[in-house]
């Protein structure tokens, strides 16, 4: 009876996995095999020059820094974006005064879920032009308007948000940090409003305060979708690519000075300005390696026991 089965589930299979073939997997080996060579892209000459261009990346300064900046993001964008996420959605969800009703969200709940999530609607497009007034780097920017008039700036040396290399990484995080906590604060909040409200109130009857029913209850419950936004967010870090070439200096960003540099930048433009296409795909395959290794291993650090209730 297995075996009569067999035909008539290949039957399903096979064109699925023709196509995932054709089109997932075969692009992914033909990088590996371009990174072997000395490709440009625009021709099909293409010598085997083994790992040379894995050789070069150790050698190649703009390339390490890249490492370091979307090292940056990595360890600091999660984190941030979480913690707020989680603290806006304890609050709308169970951090308002308790009445007849029970434990509800703080007094206008509805319409906060609203506004923060509103960022996701927005292109990338549109939230480059936002910022860019933002963070002008004259007294016309927003940021420098109200600190100036706050006293805090100097009106005739305003702060060089994205041209200072101390602050660009700092403006950029904070850019991906409003950008996605709207979604995480929704993501977590429907998972919040899965645990039953009698388990806040029997902890507050109990005297426990907000802090340890968050530490002591919300947070456990939630472990499994906040691991899973971990890995999201590790992969929204190591691209930035949109941000940094639409908010940054330089032609297709990166400054000042490569101080904002992340290695899809340096990846695009090693491929469609310097004609080194074996290179960038080298650089590709290396990303992908340690996105791989990333999502391993933040699931097995994260990985707990499942909570019932």
């Amino acid at each position: 009876m297995r075996f009569r089965r067999l035909p008539f589930i290949a039957g399903f299979l096979i064109v699925p996995v023709v196509l995932y073939v054709i089109y997932v997997v075969s692009p992914f080996v033909q990088t590996v095999f371009y990174s072997f060579t000395d490709w440009g892209g625009f021709s099909d000459t293409q010598n085997f020059i083994g790992i040379s261009n894995y050789t070069r990346l150790f050698q190649d300064d703009i390339f390490l820094g890249a490492v370091v900046h979307n090292a940056f993001l990595l360890v600091l964008m999660p984190v941030v974006t979480i913690l707020l996420a989680l603290f806006l959605a304890f609050m709308l969800n169970v951090g308002g005064r308790e009445d007849s009703a029970g434990i509800r969200g703080v007094r206008g709940s509805s319409v906060y879920k609203v506004v923060l999530f509103f960022p996701q609607v927005l292109s990338v497009a549109i939230i480059v032009i936002l910022f860019q007034s933002v963070f002008r780097t004259d007294g016309r920017g927003l940021l420098n308007a109200f600190l100036m008039a706050l006293g805090l700036v100097d009106p005739n040396k305003p702060v060089q948000w994205f041209n200072s290399p101390d602050l660009v990484m700092w403006c950029l995080l904070a850019v991906m940090v409003w950008s996605g906590v709207g979604f995480y604060m929704v993501l977590f909040s429907a998972a919040m409003q899965s645990i039953p409200k009698e388990i806040y109130e029997a902890a507050l009857l109990d005297g426990a305060s907000r802090g340890p029913t968050f530490f002591r209850i919300t947070l456990p419950l939630l472990w499994e979708n906040i691991s899973v936004a971990w890995v999201y967010l590790g992969f929204i870090a190591l691209d930035g690519f949109a941000l940094v070439t639409g908010l940054t200096p330089d032609t297709g960003g990166g400054g000042p000075d490569h101080a904002s540099e992340l290695i899809s930048n340096v990846l695009y433009r090693a491929a469609f300005t310097q004609g080194k296409f074996g290179l960038a795909c080298a650089m590709g395959v290396a990303l992908a390696v340690f996105s791989l290794l990333l999502a391993i291993v933040q699931l097995r650090i994260t990985r707990r026991d499942r909570i019932e209730f």
